[in-house]
């Protein structure tokens, strides 16, 4: 029980991704993507909107420092763009991956440093956060290469790198003890 009380948070976001992130991308990507950035959007707006208000609500001799209006306007200009441009999202989804495939292979090497952590304090269970690590890196290097044909493939690639990432993270937070 402590395990699950420490790690909380993990298990949450290994949850979320697994069951919103990979489950939803693999039924319908277009459709969970552009909801994705729609909600961004629409959260991006909100702030904006909220940002420019406090500006004017804030006295201008602080209001001078904090920058709040053009912040304001940035974030609402980024938040329309999301809402009313989803498809140049989808068009530059390619760049994207190639940008998600790179986090992932910051992520397993960060990984291999938390392997060699535990086999350095001498952990038992390293073979999980190293296992883990070869995922990372192994499933990088698969998007780096783009070797699928069509769009569809590789939001099918990212909905798979996310549930085995999300499972495997839950591995170690309760075989390995992370």
């Amino acid at each position: 029980m402590t395990v699950i009380k420490e790690n909380i948070n993990t298990i949450v976001i290994c949850l979320c991704e697994i069951l919103v992130g990979g489950v939803l991308l693999l039924i319908n990507p277009i459709g969970f993507t552009n909801g994705i950035i729609i909600m961004l959007g629409i959260v991006l707006l909100i702030s904006g909107i909220i940002s420019v208000i406090g500006y004017f609500r804030t006295d201008a001799a602080i209001a001078v420092h904090e920058q709040g209006l053009a912040k304001g306007l940035i974030s609402s200009a980024l938040g329309l763009f999301c809402i009313l441009q989803t498809h140049w999202f989808i068009v530059a989804f390619p760049i994207l991956t190639f940008l998600y495939g790179a986090a992932i292979l910051v992520l397993g090497l960060f990984k291999i440093q938390f392997t060699s952590d535990m086999i350095r304090m001498k952990k038992k269970r390293w073979g999980f956060a190293a296992l883990s690590a070869l995922l990372n890196i192994l499933l990088a290097v698969i998007i780096f290469m783009n070797p699928f044909g069509s769009t569809i493939a590789l939001w099918i690639v990212m909905a798979v790198t996310l549930i085995f990432e999300a499972v495997f993270e839950l591995v170690m937070v309760f075989v390995a003890g992370k």
